[in-house]
Order: structure tokens, then C-alpha cells, then sequence
């Protein structure tokens, strides 16, 4: 699992305090899936959008990727 402390450290430098709301939402069950277009992921920084993806996941997140198209 990828470690939170981490993860929260790297937003914060980049002032991404909305992922970290996330995270807090995931985290106390108030964010149950979340919906993605593929191509856009959630962050533009490719390893740390994997890396908090996977954290949400590991955290009961369901991830929704929708079609380009939609």
C-alpha cells in the first residue's frame, strides 16, 4: 500500500489540497467512486496520479473510467 504520509507530503508541496480532501473523504468512508476520464487520469504528474489512484483504491474506492466519447 502506498504510504499516506508520503502521498500527503507530495500534494502539499504542489499545493493540491483538493486531492488531499479526497483522500480525507475516502478515508472516512464519504467517498464511495469517483469518476475518470482515462486519458485525463486525476493529476497531471503520471506517478503520483498512479500512486493516488492506487491509494484510493486500496481505501475502498471504486474508480470509474468513462469513454473519451462521453
Amino acid at each position: 500500500m502506498v504510504n499516506k504520509a508520503e502521498l500527503i507530503e507530495k500534494l502539499a508541496k504542489n499545493k493540491m489540497t483538493e486531492i488531499i480532501e479526497l483522500m480525507d473523504d475516502a478515508e472516512n468512508g464519504e467517498l464511495e467512486e469517483l469518476e475518470l476520464a482515462r486519458s485525463l487520469g486525476l493529476l497531471r504528474d503520471e506517478e503520483l496520479n498512479e500512486q493516488v489512484i492506487h491509494w484510493l483504491t486500496e481505501n475502498g474506492v471504486k474508480i470509474i473510467y468513462l469513454d473519451d466519447e462521453e
